[in-house]
């Protein structure tokens, strides 16, 4: 793959440049959520259920010249407390036919916004990567590239947003951590959140 020239640092172009636009699909609906105790927790089928309806998105770098494309997420949750993310990549210059670059992976921990009422991706890093064609690399211009993406879509994009009938319960509540437990997308409360939540949204848990 070939890149134009750049006019400034790389970096510096990426981060004035980027602009998101809008997913080409709204997210689907998906099961509600598990509330046990001060914990509310979300099985990796439904993430992978609203990451599906997200997906693919579009992203324009460097003013244009490079338009970057995410499609086709698959979500891992694997033992430990990072979550793992492949999805596949690729990219087109000048308003060119975009070309495959292979399938990337990444792992990341986990952060839960009360105000957006959703869990984000926090502090991503991009791990492996499976090219396209035999012998394709992640050259360094595309790592960063992606990486300057991956950053805003970890800042910006959430990965599940819970449904808002229990979400607007917790409003008052302080969120202690939240993680990948035991295959699930889980958030700690300061208090107990079963309480809250009226029967009829509890029931078939």
């Amino acid at each position: 793959m070939t890149f134009p020239p750049r006019s400034a640092p790389l970096a510096s172009a990426l981060a004035l440049s980027l602009a998101l636009l809008l997913p080409l699909h709204s997210p689907t609906a998906s099961a509600e959520p598990k509330v046990q105790g001060s914990q509310v927790s979300v099985e990796a089928g439904d993430v992978q259920q609203y990451l599906a309806g997200t997906f693919p998105q579009t992203h324009d770098a460097l003013g244009g010249l490079l338009e970057l494309t995410v499609s086709h997420p698959q979500l891992k949750l694997p033992p430990g407390n990072r979550l793992d993310l492949g999805f596949d990549l690729a990219m087109a210059t000048a308003g060119g036919a975009p070309m495959q670059v292979g399938n990337v992976g990444l792992s990341s921990a986990l952060r839960y916004d009360s105000a957006a009422q959703a869990f984000f991706l926090d502090q991503p890093t991009v791990d492996r990567f499976t090219p396209a064609q035999a012998g394709g690399k992640l050259d360094s211009r595309t790592r960063e590239l992606l990486n300057v993406w991956l950053a805003d879509y970890a800042r910006r994009e959430p990965i599940y947003k819970l449904d808002p009938a229990i979400a607007s319960l917790m409003g008052a509540l302080q969120v202690q951590s939240a993680a990948v437990e035991n295959g699930r997308l889980v958030v700690h409360f300061n208090q107990n959140v079963e309480s809250l939540v009226p029967a009829s949204l509890l029931q078939g848990r």
